[in-house]
C-alpha cells in the first residue's frame, strides 16, 4: 500500500487527514459540484465526513483509493483524484471532484493523469474505466484528454442516470 505523496507541478495528491472535513463538506454540498454525481444530490456534512473514513478504509482494504488533492502554492484541499471500485461494475474506476471555485484550470485532469500513472506503474493494473454521466462535459474532456476511449454507454443502475464508460488499457 502506498503511503507516499504524489506531487505535480502545482498539486500535491495526498492521503485524508481530519481537516480536510470542512472543505470536503463544502465541495459536496454544492449544487453544481454534485449536478453529475449519482442522483445530482448534495451530502451533509456527516455523509461527506463517512466518504472520507470509506475513502481510508479503500486505501486499508485494496491499497488504493482516492487521494486529497492539495494546492502547492497554498495547501489548500479542492477536492480528489483517484481510485475506486464502483458499486455497478468489477472494475477499478478513475474519478476526481474539484470545488467549483477551481474549475477551468486543468487540476483535474492533472491529478487524474497522476493517479493514472500511480495504477500503472506502481499498482500494475491493466484496465482503468472513468464513468461520466451524460452530459457532464467536463468530466468527458478530463478523459478523452488522459487518452481513454468511450468503451459502452449504460446506466447507472443507483439512480438510473445514462453513463458513458470510458476505458484505459496498458499497452
Amino acid at each position: 500500500m502506498s503511503k507516499r505523496n504524489i506531487e505535480t507541478q502545482r498539486l500535491v495528491l495526498r492521503r485524508w487527514r481530519a481537516t480536510d472535513r470542512a472543505p470536503y463538506a463544502a465541495i459536496c454540498a454544492d449544487p453544481d459540484v454534485m449536478r453529475w454525481i449519482g442522483d445530482g444530490s448534495t451530502k451533509t456534512a456527516k455523509q461527506s465526513e463517512n466518504s472520507i473514513r470509506l475513502f481510508e478504509c479503500a486505501w486499508q482494504r485494496h491499497g488504493f483509493g482516492l487521494f486529497a488533492i492539495e494546492l502547492k502554492a497554498t495547501g489548500e484541499m479542492i477536492g480528489f483524484a483517484g481510485l475506486s471500485l464502483p458499486d455497478f461494475l468489477p472494475e477499478v474506476e478513475l474519478g476526481w471532484r474539484l470545488a467549483k471555485h477551481h474549475w477551468g484550470r486543468g487540476y483535474a485532469t492533472e491529478a487524474a493523469r497522476s493517479a493514472l500513472d500511480f495504477a500503472r506503474h506502481e499498482l500494475v493494473l491493466q484496465n482503468i474505466i472513468s464513468i461520466c454521466q451524460v452530459g457532464n462535459t467536463a468530466s468527458l474532456r478530463v478523459a478523452e484528454k488522459l487518452a481513454m476511449q468511450l468503451d459502452r454507454d449504460t446506466v447507472d443502475p443507483s439512480c438510473g442516470r445514462p453513463v458513458r464508460v470510458y476505458r484505459s488499457r496498458r499497452s
